[in-house]
């Protein structure tokens, strides 16, 4: 359920219309319901109320600090994955206490930077990065917070470029080394082992894959407790999908009872990181037709956004209800469309062939399922402006992010000087 419809014939997030919002700003723009974001988050809270959880939303899928306020006001902490997602989050109001780094690839300031605000834990996914945040953490003169993220080699079954948890991706130790790896990394100084993490991917849309993770996280618990080691807390990740186009998707209701048949007895506090779940129908890309094209064999719809403000598509071939800010009349003639961008790449595509009604020049449509990894992902391409971001709440808005254009990132370049 989200907060996107139709209301006395137009298209209106909450109680505010989309061309409201549209006519005061310009197109494209991003377009977030609070109600929405509030009550996916409390929905997946509610579903894992048989396990003791922390909720930390993973900052990746919409690190506006406005929509991460919302979740740090209902009690949420943060999964970050660089030193900006952290300084967002804090600034946000996120407690650092509730606060996971996560991350292939953190480098040295990066790890410096997370042990200086005394978070949660860090989630090492390999032994240099483990030898190196000892010996940053010894120069500081504090104890690292660890826990080590497996790789549990368990396909999800999802896009291939969200797949993180098999044993060809670079996420993660291998499990079948996790037990020597943490042997060893209880005799460093510097480091206290706060547990397991493992995240197998996103967009996921079986249940399966979860369950199969969750028991090998299990099994493994159980092995390193009989060495002594006490495990305290598990990292469950996210990745839970959510229906771009209208497909059905596991609630969170029934992934809640996955977590809590496999590892309600397990005695750890367990960490879960959504992202996408909560904020991906949280939000709208609203766009305007700038010109309707009649092809060799197709129509196109040219609209005012492209590629570089919605990635999605062309990265992920994914796909996107795409509907107009007007209420189509019952029984409207559709039309036979490809909906694109104007950037000069082929892939600058929203949707080939899809049903839509009548529609001309000036018409204003909403890309739905667009609050995850869509402004997060955005670019300056082809000199483009990075769009403006609107927050919505009942009957007002706000803009909480302002369209940044080519002449003020020009003023971050420079002309070399190569005389004397």
């Amino acid at each position: 359920m989200d907060h996107f419809e139709y209301k006395n014939g137009v298209l209106a997030a909450e109680d505010v219309p989309v061309s409201e919002i549209a006519e005061a700003v310009g197109t494209p723009f991003y377009c977030y319901s609070s109600a929405t974001i509030e009550r996916h988050f409390r929905v997946f809270s509610e579903a894992l109320s048989d396990v003791s959880a922390t909720v930390c939303f993973a900052v990746k899928a919409n690190s506006n600090i406005a929509v991460l306020k919302i979740m740090a006001d209902m009690g949420a902490g943060a999964d970050v994955v660089s030193s900006g997602e952290l300084t967002r989050a804090l600034k946000a109001g996120m407690p650092a206490n509730k606060i996971v780094f996560s991350g292939v690839g953190k480098t040295r300031d990066e790890l410096a930077h997370a042990l200086s605000e005394n978070i949660l834990q860090i989630n090492v996914e390999s032994e240099p990065e483990l030898h190196a945040l000892n010996e940053i953490a010894g120069s500081m003169s504090v104890i690292a917070p660890v826990a080590f993220r497996i790789n549990p080699d368990v396909d999800a079954h999802t896009h291939d470029k969200i797949s993180t948890g098999r044993s060809e991706d670079k996420f993660g130790i291998e499990w079948t080394r996790i037990h020597d790896v943490i042997n060893r990394a209880s005799k460093l100084p510097n480091i206290e082992i706060t547990g397991l993490a493992v995240h197998i991917g996103s967009q996921l849309t079986e249940l399966q894959p979860f369950r199969d993770a969750f028991i090998r996280l299990r099994d493994i618990v159980a092995i390193l407790r009989a060495d002594g080691h006490a495990i305290p807390r598990l990292d469950l990740g996210g990745g839970l999908g959510i229906p771009y186009d209208s497909a059905e998707t596991p609630s969170p209701a029934e992934y809640g009872k996955v977590v809590s048949e496999v590892l309600g007895d397990v005695e750890c506090d367990l960490l879960f990181e959504p992202g996408r779940l909560i904020v991906g129908n949280a939000g709208i890309l609203v766009t305007q037709i700038v010109y309707v094209k009649e092809g060799a064999t197709r129509r196109f719809l040219i609209l005012d956004a492209a590629m570089n403000d919605l990635m999605r598509p062309s990265l992920y071939d994914a796909k996107h209800d795409i509907v107009p800010a007007i209420e189509p009349i019952s029984g409207a003639n559709l039309e036979r469309v490809d909906v694109v961008g104007p950037v000069c790449e082929t892939g600058d595509t929203f949707a080939t062939e899809i049903d839509l009604p009548a529609a001309e020049a000036g018409d204003l449509l909403a890309i739905r399922s667009a609050g995850a990894y869509g402004a997060v992902m955005s670019s300056t391409y082809n000199s483009r402006a990075l769009i403006p971001e609107v927050l919505v709440k009942g009957d007002k808005y706000s803009i909480v992010r302002e369209r940044i254009e080519p002449d003020t990132l020009l003023n971050y370049e420079n002309l070399p000087n190569w005389d004397p």
